[in-house]
């Protein structure tokens, strides 16, 4: 996972009001495998903010992955 990827949360954060499949942006990396992402909603607004850990969060992608293998 890189800075600005788009995630999707795996799991519901109830402290958080977040429920799995939310969406977010990947804004910071606080050490390996420790984001924080921002939520927010379809006019920008952020409603959330939270570190999370790579198990907790999926990457989502616009474009469909290349055909090519690396060797």
């Amino acid at each position: 996972m890189n800075l600005y990827d788009v995630v999707a949360l795996l799991e519901d954060l109830p402290d958080t009001k977040l429920k799995r499949g939310q969406v977010g942006t990947i804004v910071e990396e606080w050490q390996p495998g420790v984001y924080e992402v921002e939520f927010a909603d379809t006019d920008g607004v952020t409603y959330a903010t939270v570190a999370l850990k790579t198990s907790q969060l999926m990457t989502l992608y616009w474009h469909p992955a290349s055909s090519r293998q690396s060797a």
